[in-house]
């Protein structure tokens, strides 16, 4: 599995290490207009909540999203008559707004549904546990090999097809196993593991390998952070000692909401990149789906591996802080935030103020009572009363041509 390079042995301590987060490489996978994997950055997933037989309202909520930065918007597909509809949600978002990459839902015995759906989406997920259904019964203890290569038959055999319609049209497959609902077969064998999850996913690989079809992308998800994590390290390792390469689809499932939802997905989404695995990711809040983008986009910002907002460096405030550090942060924040790419920092003092700073591209320090430092990287370029100091930062800005309208 490749995650961060460890220094070599013989680094002595006054060379630089690395802090750049080296990804696992996979392959390429294209969703529509969007590339999956192969060094692209990593992409931003969400679900609208309309009912897709709600035109209007799909095509507005699939625009909302996309509006804010969401790349890959999924949609749920439980019948034929929703499989047709995305034909008409494409033709209207290509009419109104722009072509946006679609990925349908397909559950439960849904090869029909799968295949009409095929026509007008860029990518199909699917989930091994539900694909086929095996009645559970109360009576089993074990499954013998032949029960279980049987149903293994029966997979391919409804697989197929799906998997030949998104071959020919260089379409994408998502493998997408969840924790909660593994096929009987595979708890009997396996348990309720990321083994199980791993060797879910591994069968459909498979069938698809066989049939000259590689535009997968494969998810594990579990609402148990542990659990989640565990499965992808493990799916990691097994396509590494496989030869396989395929982008992982990273997500908490079912994390629930507000700050506690926000902070289970980042644990396992954000250790999971910071080992260099995962190459698209979707923040599954029981909230608004729009609620789940700026929340990807902060994991993203935070690791490094993206940069689509400022970066606001502050101290936590102390004893030593010539000035409300919370208020003028907010200040800074509201003046700033419509900008991208830069670095911005707001310290309260000069006792760690130019040291922990000196990455941003502007610092704003209160060095004196009732004076602001501003700062071009390690550079003082002005000291200026407290009260200018938002808009001579913003002059600053200006005056190196870094600066935007809002909205413009």
């Amino acid at each position: 599995m490749q995650t961060l390079t460890p220094p070599p042995a013989n680094t002595s301590a006054n060379e630089l290490i690395d802090t750049q987060i080296i990804r696992r490489k996979t392959r390429p996978v294209p969703v529509g207009d969007v590339i999956i994997g192969g060094g692209a950055p990593v992409v931003v997933q969400s679900m609208i909540n309309e009912d897709t037989l709600d035109i209007d309202g799909s095509v507005a909520g699939i625009r909302r999203l996309h509006e804010i930065g969401c790349e890959i918007v999924r949609v749920t597909v439980p019948s034929m008559a929703h499989a047709k509809a995305l034909a008409t949600i494409k033709e209207k978002l290509a009419a109104t707004y722009q072509v946006v990459p679609l990925v349908a839902d397909v559950h439960h015995n849904g090869m029909k549904i799968a295949l009409e759906v095929a026509k007008h989406v860029d990518k199909v997920r699917i989930n091994p546990g539900l694909y086929v259904f095996e009645k559970p019964s109360d009576s089993r203890t074990e499954y013998t090999q032949a029960e279980f290569d049987a149903i293994g038959e029966k997979i391919r055999e409804t697989l197929e097809p799906l998997v030949i319609s998104l071959r020919d049209q260089n379409k994408a497959m998502r493998i997408g196993v969840n924790h909660g609902s593994l096929a009987e077969r595979m708890l009997f064998t396996y348990g309720d593991t990321p083994e199980g999850m791993v060797e879910s996913a591994l069968e459909f690989i498979r069938i698809c390998e066989s049939l000259n079809f590689h535009n997968l992308i494969i998810s594990l998800k579990a609402s148990r952070v542990p659990v989640m994590l565990a499965a992808y390290r493990l799916m990691a390792q097994r396509m590494d000692q496989l030869g396989m390469a395929y982008p992982l689809h990273l997500g908490v499932t079912e994390a629930g909401d507000g700050e506690y939802g926000r902070i289970k997905s980042t644990a396992g989404i954000g250790t999971l990149l910071a080992e260099g695995i995962g190459d698209t990711i979707r923040v599954s809040l029981t909230e608004a789906p729009e609620k789940e983008i700026p929340v990807c986009y902060s994991i993203l910002q935070a690791l490094g591996l993206r940069k689509t907002m400022v970066e606001y460096v502050a101290c936590p405030s102390c004893g030593r802080t010539l000035f409300n550090l919370e208020e003028v942060l907010h200040r800074v924040r509201e003046a700033t935030s419509h900008l991208t790419g830069l670095d911005i920092a707001v310290m309260g003092c000069i006792v760690n103020g130019p040291g922990e700073m000196a990455d941003a591209d502007y610092g704003y320090v209160g060095k004196t009572p009732g004076y602001i430092s501003l700062y071009r990287g390690r550079e003082e370029i002005k000291r200026v009363p407290e009260e200018e100091g938002v808009v001579e930062l913003i002059n600053l800005i200006k005056g190196d041509g870094r600066w935007v309208e809002p909205g413009s």
